[in-house]
């Protein structure tokens, strides 16, 4: 009899669904992929659908963008399914070891998790109209296929990661076109202005912020990511429009720690795939171009996290509603959302028929991380002076949902990252340390092997990214596993009053928070060009001193309070005579101004750059910052402002006269410039002292004969003839002079992050304040041709322009805000160079 209710009442259900459950195209009012749909009515549709199908699906708002949008997910799953889907995250999460309960899974039945993500790139917008379509398909009472699919399958489909993005694409977009789309490529609607819809509010990248989190979409999208831990996920892209479709299996290189299960499976889903874009006579490619190497994007994110992830490519970048191919086709939005959606069904049901499978190998993946099999490094552990540096780190790791703690031995080897070298552990006040053997081993080793090896150096993106480097920690890669206890938490805080004033250690990014907070707060602050003694403890260059005269009323109240927020201790100071060193009355010690800072931007300007540098400002320092055109530097008033930022760009501006004298007299009367990459090189072409170096020579080659094919090539090797002249992101060690004050916090060494192969002469009237010196090259890859110049240059440097300074970062200090060590240079040249 419960039977027959039952069955009564899911009929009945099924037809009242059938009543009020609305495809797309009824409840918009206009066919999908005939006109772009807004973000909010998108939304709208995924929520009126889980009014209509109750029993099918869940809503879930797990964030905001910058900009205020919704971020969500839908859970679809069978009705038996959705009633225990907290129980089946639980479960996934056993299966993984990544359970606080830490109860044995169940494996027998146990559905597999099929994430899908869309318009993570906002000008990329058919995957989010995709999404309707997969939504309806999947809770359509008359689609029997998607019944089957859901009883061993549960789907998670974010919509839109991107909304910031795609809603300026969209009104863009909606803005120039005509009554009727209109497939010339040179019309307006296929050329997007600055800064485009690609990236977030800050212009992010969000498909390269998986691992570091920078952004606020990222990091609420990734604590939810972690809390369910998915078996397949499948990241929504578009390509030049001339491009075919793109789906798995990647290219070479694939990182070492992919299983082989990972790499068949992608295989199997590309046959499916290809089974019906043959059927439909689409043409598509695979193998090529998009690899699965650095760790912070929407395929490899996951693939290090135990899932199958994977990248669906379709061409169609700036073609609007509709355009023209070369090969003389016209491609339209209809088009590119029905291949995006084939593709994600395909996905789901491949991912159904294979659930089990999915499942055991999800298992034994996390089985064998937390064995530590495989692993050349059992423990990594990180030391340094300052506990603000290791913090940073740690933030990380809890982001990523990787375990870490600190060695109670200090009496092992391991492999300096310094030197390359195994070494005796040298501690320095502070430490960390990380397992490998842990649920998450694998994207431990990613993130933190002093080199990955690459199987083909032709990758898409970085080649290094070592997090000791990025970080600016000392470290240790030890092959032994090494006993790890609960990581000692930061020290309180302690208040501290004076009538004179206070000191505070500037060794940290921290510290420079600190500075910005009180320059803010009009605390007069002090800092020194050289060490000093008090109290019988040393302070190092670039001390903070606040001193209580001629300061504001309440400076000793703000001063702690500024301590307990960035976690810095501050020492108190009853005089103005120093022990050893300068008094606080010589001209060793320099007042800090509260500096009126602008950023370049617009058309001439990289739009990531400059979203790098705005992001700092606003999100990290918390300090006002000014955004200017530079296209519109003739008509700008310039000695408005005490610091201008010039980041990577094609400045045309400067290419007058007028243009380039207007930037010259700025630091004439007194001006900071601070400049990052090409931005450095567009000032080689003024009077400002600054030569790009030649490539080196190489003096022990012999004279060439007159019979000397080394100009011959095969146009088959085309590609790799190119490699040996690139340089896609390599670590270098650089020589820094910590005495000057751009340097401050630092030890002799950083490291840099090279993606070009641009230093510059040593300058003569200035100070090189980081170089390259000979046999530098710490990881990653560099073309073989390339390799050579990269040395006797400087690539940090700074010097006196008549009453203003020139501070120039040959290489992108802020590069993706996740180069951590970075920040306290460029810091440093804001608030301390010319002071």
């Amino acid at each position: 009899m419960r039977k027959i209710i039952l069955g009564a009442f899911l009929l009945v259900q099924t037809c009242c669904y059938a009543q009020t459950l609305q495809s797309p195209e009824q409840f918009l009012g206009y066919k999908i992929g005939t006109r772009y749909t807004p973000h909010y009515k998108i939304l709208n549709y995924f929520n009126a659908v889980a009014n209509a199908v109750p029993g099918m699906i869940k809503m879930e708002k797990y964030g905001e963008s910058y900009e205020g949008r919704d971020l969500v997910v839908a859970y679809i799953a069978s009705p038996e399914n959705l009633q225990k889907l907290d129980a089946i995250r639980i479960n996934n999460l056993r299966l993984a070891g990544m359970a606080k309960d830490k109860m044995a899974p169940a494996t027998d039945g146990a559905p597999v998790i099929v994430w899908l993500s869309y318009n993570v790139h906002g000008n990329e917008p058919a995957s989010s109209e995709a999404s309707m379509l997969t939504l309806f398909a999947l809770v359509d009472p008359a689609n029997m296929q998607t019944k089957e699919y859901l009883k061993n399958t549960v789907v998670i489909i974010d919509p839109c990661i991107n909304p910031d993005g795609r809603e300026r694409y969209v009104n863009w977009y909606n803005s120039v076109v005509g009554a009727t789309f209109n497939p010339d490529e040179q019309a307006r609607e296929h050329s997007e202005p600055w800064p485009q819809g690609r990236t977030n509010h800050y212009n992010f990248d969000l498909n390269r912020d998986w691992a570091w989190q920078t952004q606020k979409e990222s990091q609420q999208r990734l604590k939810l990511y972690n809390q369910w831990m998915p078996q397949v996920h499948v990241d929504y892209h578009e390509q030049g429009y001339n491009s075919p479709y793109y789906f798995a299996p990647a290219a070479e290189p694939y990182h070492e720690v992919i299983t082989q299960w990972q790499r068949d499976f992608q295989v199997q889903i590309g046959k499916n795939n290809a089974r019906y874009f043959d059927s439909s006579g689409w043409l598509y490619f695979t193998k090529q171009e998009f690899d699965l190497f650095y760790p912070s994007y929407g395929d490899t994110y996951p693939v290090y996290n135990g899932a199958i992830g994977m990248t669906f490519e379709q061409g169609g970048i700036s073609a609007g509603l509709g355009v023209k191919t070369s090969d003389g086709d016209t491609l339209t939005l209809v088009d590119r959302v029905l291949h995006h959606y084939t593709t994600g069904m395909s996905t789901i049901e491949t991912s159904s028929k294979n659930a089990a499978k999915l499942i055991t190998e999800f298992k034994k993946f996390f089985d064998d991380n937390r064995s530590g099999a495989g692993f050349e490094y059992k423990t990594y552990v990180l030391t340094a002076k300052d506990k603000g540096r290791l913090q940073a780190v740690a933030t990380l790791l809890q982001s990523n949902g990787i375990e870490y703690g600190s060695v109670q031995t200090k009496t092992f080897k391991g492999i300096n990252y310094a030197s390359g070298k195994e070494e005796n552990y040298a501690d320095e006040s502070f430490q960390l340390a990380v397992s490998a053997a842990q649920p998450k081993g694998k994207l431990v080793k990613v993130l933190f092997e002093p080199k990955s090896y690459m199987s083909d150096s032709a990758t898409y993106d970085i080649a290094a990214w070592s997090v000791p480097y990025a970080y600016g920690v000392k470290a240790y890669a030890v092959k032994e596993k090494l006993d790890i206890a609960p990581y000692a938490q930061a020290a309180t805080v302690d208040a501290v009053q004076s009538t004179y004033g206070l000191l505070i250690p500037y060794t940290s990014l921290d510290d420079a928070k600190l500075l910005s907070y009180l320059l803010q707060k009009n605390v007069r602050v002090r800092y020194c060009l050289k060490p000093f003694t008090y109290n019988s403890k040393n302070y190092d260059r670039g001390t903070l001193i606040i001193l209580k005269g001629n300061n504001v009323a309440n400076w000793n109240e703000l001063v702690n309070d500024a301590c307990k927020q960035f976690n810095v201790q501050a020492d108190g100071v009853s005089s103005g005579f120093m022990e050893k060193g300068a008094d606080f009355g010589s001209s060793d010690v320099r007042f800090v101004h509260a500096p009126k800072v602008a950023l370049f931007t617009g058309r001439q300007v990289s739009s990531s750059a400059a979203g790098e540098v705005w992001s700092f400002f606003d999100q990290t320092l918390h300090y006002p910052l000014t955004l200017l055109n530079a296209e519109n530097i003739d008509y700008l008033k310039l000695d408005d402002y005490d610091v201008i930022v010039m980041p990577d760009g094609r400045y045309q501006a400067l290419e007058n006269k007028a243009g380039m004298d207007k930037l010259q007299d700025f630091v004439k009367n007194g001006g900071k410039l601070i400049a990052l990459e090409n931005g450095v090189s567009e000032l080689t072409s003024g009077d400002w002292g600054l030569k790009l170096k030649d490539g080196n020579k190489d003096d022990s080659s012999k004279e060439k004969s007159d019979s000397d094919y080394s100009a011959l090539k095969k146009y088959a090797d085309r590609d790799k003839n190119d490699i040996t002249q690139s340089i896609p992101g390599a670590i270098y060690k650089v020589e820094l002079d910590n005495t000057h004050p751009l340097a401050f916090g630092y030890p002799d060494t950083y490291y840099t992050l090279k993606q070009d192969g641009k230093i510059y002469e040593f300058l003569k009237d200035g100070w090189n304040v980081g170089v390259l010196k000979q046999s530098e090259f710490t990881s990653g890859f560099v073309g073989s041709k390339l390799k050579p110049s990269l040395k006797n240059g400087v690539i940090i440097g700074a010097e006196n322009y008549e009453r203003g300074n020139i501070i120039f970062f040959a290489d992108d200090v802020l590069f993706r805000l996740f180069w951590q060590n970075g920040k306290l240079l460029f810091s440093n040249a804001v608030f301390l160079v010319g002071e």
